[in-house]
């Protein structure tokens, strides 16, 4: 097996990969299993200290960014997309075929969103449904203060919807300071958990503007508003992946339980930045760096295929390389959840200055 130091997915810890093998149960008739997924989102709720509801779907992270946007869109809305990045970008994606009207508001792609600059935007303009924003971007690996853009959305009256996969339970969140209407989480970042799993958080204005629709939501397995009364009515509107939930679980727990979580991270990416910079390499990012991604320009005279390449052949490890606009152009180290570990980071640290010099 390769030492996966990717951007995502992460390693995962045993104790998770044991509860995904336990016996299971049928979710649709179990009433004990409601029991369960309920004091499980409780526990995520408590997780980034909340009131807004959380909610576990059956679909890998983009599953619960979809499922905003097509649970708030109807024909017609104006929808902002906050844009400093590849994810950022791509809501607009969403939001037109939900058949709304996307406005992008675009940032350099290098640093974090200025808070100052999208207020002025908005002192001229504010007639919007909702606003979209990545908290981090993945392929960049910048991290933008959603709490304070949240806070001016809600100023504005735009409701939130907040891509946070590659961010929560890497980087602090406490969602009690702001106004995010929908947070959307992965099980397969900081987490650690197998890639399958969505996360929602849901305020109670999001949902009202689900129930106040004009028409109905175009979607059946993407319609948050079916999830909102399962534990009242017993009934899910799909069956849940119930050893999935159950490693999610264990994966929660393990969070929950390390005290040191995120000043873990910090010195982690604090040190991987330095690594690479001390090397002669640069970085993509000016500032905005996450605690969960670093990632690094492919120095001239090399590729990303030959780095990628002999990392995994020569040292066993895997990296990402990355996509879109950054193809070709970047690598991304992730030292997120179980890789956010100095002795890990060293290693992949080494292996690359090791190519690097030869």
């Amino acid at each position: 097996m390769y030492k996966l130091m990717t951007a995502g997915p992460t390693e995962v810890r045993e104790n998770v990969l044991k509860a995904r093998s336990m016996p299971f149960t049928n979710p649709d008739i179990d009433s004990d299993f409601f029991d369960y997924y309920k004091e499980t989102c409780e526990l995520f709720e408590k997780a980034l200290n909340t009131d807004n509801e959380a909610f576990i779907l059956g679909g890998e992270g983009i599953l619960g960014l979809e499922a905003a946007c097509a649970s708030l869109t109807e024909p017609g809305d104006r929808v902002l997309v906050i844009d400093n990045g590849i994810f950022g970008k791509g809501f607009a994606d969403f939001v037109k075929i939900y058949g709304g009207e996307p406005v992008l508001l675009t940032f350099d792609y290098h640093k974090e969103i200025d808070v100052s600059l999208l207020e002025d935007f908005l002192s001229k303009d504010s007639n919007f449904k909702y606003a979209t924003v990545v908290h981090c971007d993945t392929p960049s690996g910048v991290l933008n203060d959603v709490i304070s853009i949240s806070n001016i959305l809600h100023k504005y009256n735009i409701l939130s919807v907040v891509d946070s996969v590659a961010a929560a339970f890497g980087n602090p969140l406490d969602l009690s300071k702001g106004h995010i209407d929908i947070l959307c989480g992965g099980s397969q970042k900081a987490l650690s958990a197998p890639p399958g799993l969505t996360i929602i958080w849901v305020s109670k204005e999001a949902f009202k503007t689900m129930e106040n629709r004009r028409i109905p939501i175009a979607s059946f397995y993407a319609n948050i508003l079916a999830m909102k009364n399962y534990y009242k009515d017993k009934w899910f509107p799909y069956t849940m992946p119930v050893s999935d939930i159950m490693g999610l679980r264990t994966a929660l727990d393990n969070f929950l339980e390390d005290a040191d979580v995120y000043k873990r991270h910090s010195e982690v990416a604090k040190y991987t930045r330095n690594a690479v910079e001390n090397m002669g390499l640069s970085l993509y990012l000016e500032s905005g760096f996450s605690d969960t991604v670093t990632v690094i320009n492919v120095p001239e005279g090399y590729t990303d295929t030959y780095i990628l390449d002999k990392l995994k052949n020569d040292y066993n490890i895997l990296i990402s390389g990355c996509f879109d606009i950054l193809a070709g152009k970047v690598i991304r180290i992730g030292h997120m959840g179980e890789n956010a570990h100095m002795e890990k980071v060293k290693e992949v640290i080494d292996a690359l200055g090791n190519i690097i010099k030869r």
